[in-house]
Protein backbone atom coordinates (compact mmCIF):
# COMPACT_ATOMS: atom_id res chain seq x y z
CA UNK A 1 0.00 0.00 0.00
CA UNK A 2 1.00 3.31 -0.90
CA UNK A 3 2.00 6.29 1.91
CA UNK A 4 -1.20 8.44 2.45
CA UNK A 5 -1.03 11.76 4.47
CA UNK A 6 -3.41 13.87 6.07
CA UNK A 7 -4.00 16.92 5.87
CA UNK A 8 -2.56 17.87 9.51
CA UNK A 9 0.72 15.86 8.02
CA UNK A 10 1.20 18.09 5.02
CA UNK A 11 0.57 21.17 7.06
CA UNK A 12 3.21 20.36 9.54
CA UNK A 13 5.46 18.93 7.14
CA UNK A 14 5.37 22.44 4.76
CA UNK A 15 4.95 24.67 7.45
CA UNK A 16 1.43 25.43 5.64
CA UNK A 17 -1.66 26.20 7.68
CA UNK A 18 -4.41 23.55 6.71
CA UNK A 19 -7.03 26.63 5.70
CA UNK A 20 -4.10 26.71 2.97
CA UNK A 21 -3.76 23.42 2.21
CA UNK A 22 -7.98 23.50 1.84
CA UNK A 23 -7.55 26.53 -0.74
CA UNK A 24 -4.91 24.81 -2.92
CA UNK A 25 -7.45 21.56 -3.15
CA UNK A 26 -10.02 24.34 -4.19
CA UNK A 27 -7.33 25.54 -6.73
CA UNK A 28 -7.19 22.66 -8.55
CA UNK A 29 -3.79 21.61 -7.42
CA UNK A 30 -4.48 18.63 -4.76
CA UNK A 31 -7.27 16.22 -5.05
CA UNK A 32 -7.12 13.92 -1.99
CA UNK A 33 -9.47 11.15 -1.99
CA UNK A 34 -11.85 11.51 1.32
CA UNK A 35 -12.81 8.79 4.09
CA UNK A 36 -14.23 8.29 7.01
CA UNK A 37 -18.37 9.28 7.61
CA UNK A 38 -19.77 11.18 4.76
CA UNK A 39 -16.43 11.27 3.31
CA UNK A 40 -14.99 13.99 5.53
CA UNK A 41 -11.35 13.31 6.13
CA UNK A 42 -9.27 13.87 3.48
CA UNK A 43 -6.61 11.65 2.49
CA UNK A 44 -3.55 12.39 0.12
CA UNK A 45 -1.69 10.36 -1.89
CA UNK A 46 2.40 10.76 -2.72
CA UNK A 47 1.42 12.47 -6.17
CA UNK A 48 -0.73 14.93 -3.60
CA UNK A 49 2.46 15.54 -1.71
CA UNK A 50 4.21 16.05 -4.95
CA UNK A 51 1.88 18.54 -6.33
CA UNK A 52 2.39 20.88 -2.91
CA UNK A 53 5.45 20.51 -3.28
CA UNK A 54 6.41 21.67 -6.85
CA UNK A 55 3.13 23.99 -6.19
CA UNK A 56 5.37 25.86 -3.63
CA UNK A 57 8.23 25.68 -5.52
CA UNK A 58 6.21 27.48 -8.18
CA UNK A 59 5.28 30.66 -6.19
CA UNK A 60 8.90 30.97 -4.48
CA UNK A 61 10.11 31.56 -7.98
CA UNK A 62 7.15 33.62 -7.80
CA UNK A 63 4.66 32.02 -10.45
CA UNK A 64 0.91 32.67 -10.04
CA UNK A 65 -1.03 29.68 -8.53
CA UNK A 66 -2.94 29.48 -12.00
CA UNK A 67 0.36 29.36 -13.81
CA UNK A 68 1.64 26.81 -11.36
CA UNK A 69 -1.33 24.33 -11.86
CA UNK A 70 -0.79 25.18 -15.37
CA UNK A 71 2.90 23.91 -15.75
CA UNK A 72 2.04 20.92 -12.90
CA UNK A 73 -0.45 19.67 -14.69
CA UNK A 74 1.45 19.28 -17.77
CA UNK A 75 3.41 16.40 -16.23
CA UNK A 76 0.32 14.65 -15.47
CA UNK A 77 -0.90 14.41 -18.91
CA UNK A 78 0.98 12.01 -21.40
CA UNK A 79 1.33 14.42 -24.05
CA UNK A 80 4.93 15.54 -25.56
CA UNK A 81 7.07 16.47 -22.85
CA UNK A 82 8.72 18.51 -25.29
CA UNK A 83 5.89 20.71 -25.51
CA UNK A 84 5.92 20.67 -22.05
CA UNK A 85 9.20 22.17 -21.70
CA UNK A 86 8.71 24.37 -24.13
CA UNK A 87 5.92 26.19 -22.43
CA UNK A 88 7.95 26.15 -19.43
CA UNK A 89 10.65 28.16 -20.63
CA UNK A 90 7.61 30.45 -21.88
CA UNK A 91 6.77 30.96 -18.59
CA UNK A 92 10.29 31.03 -16.58
CA UNK A 93 11.34 33.85 -19.42
CA UNK A 94 8.44 35.62 -18.68
CA UNK A 95 8.69 35.98 -15.56
CA UNK A 96 12.39 36.40 -15.32
CA UNK A 97 11.50 39.42 -18.03
CA UNK A 98 9.18 41.01 -15.04
CA UNK A 99 12.24 40.57 -12.42
CA UNK A 100 14.18 42.03 -14.58
CA UNK A 101 11.56 45.44 -15.15
CA UNK A 102 11.61 45.42 -11.22
CA UNK A 103 15.45 45.07 -10.26
CA UNK A 104 15.98 48.27 -12.57
CA UNK A 105 13.61 49.59 -10.57
CA UNK A 106 14.96 49.16 -7.05
CA UNK A 107 18.15 50.12 -8.53
CA UNK A 108 16.82 53.31 -9.83
CA UNK A 109 14.97 53.95 -6.34
CA UNK A 110 18.51 52.68 -4.78
CA UNK A 111 20.72 55.16 -6.56
CA UNK A 112 18.22 58.18 -5.93
CA UNK A 113 18.60 57.39 -2.43
CA UNK A 114 22.37 57.14 -2.37
CA UNK A 115 22.36 60.76 -4.14
CA UNK A 116 20.41 62.36 -1.85
CA UNK A 117 22.16 60.07 0.82
CA UNK A 118 25.48 62.29 -0.49
CA UNK A 119 23.90 65.58 -0.49
CA UNK A 120 22.66 65.41 2.58
CA UNK A 121 26.22 64.06 4.33
CA UNK A 122 27.85 67.28 2.22
CA UNK A 123 24.96 70.00 3.79
CA UNK A 124 25.68 68.47 7.29
CA UNK A 125 29.23 68.91 6.99
CA UNK A 126 29.23 72.26 5.82
CA UNK A 127 26.81 72.81 8.86
CA UNK A 128 29.17 71.90 11.25
CA UNK A 129 32.25 73.42 9.81
CA UNK A 130 30.19 76.60 9.54
CA UNK A 131 29.71 75.58 13.42
CA UNK A 132 32.86 74.92 14.63
CA UNK A 133 34.13 78.35 12.88
CA UNK A 134 31.84 80.47 14.44
CA UNK A 135 32.39 79.22 17.93
CA UNK A 136 36.09 79.27 17.15
CA UNK A 137 35.56 82.96 16.08
CA UNK A 138 33.95 83.36 19.39
CA UNK A 139 36.58 81.96 21.35
CA UNK A 140 39.35 84.06 20.20
CA UNK A 141 36.53 87.37 20.62
CA UNK A 142 36.49 86.72 24.40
Amino acid sequence: MSTTYSISDLAREFDLTTRAIRFYEDMGLLQPARSGPGGRNRVYSGRDRTRLKLTLRAKRLGLSLTEAKDIIDMYDSPRDTGAQLKKFLVVLAEHRKQLDEQMADLQANLDEVKAHEKEARTLLARIEKGASATAGSKQHAA
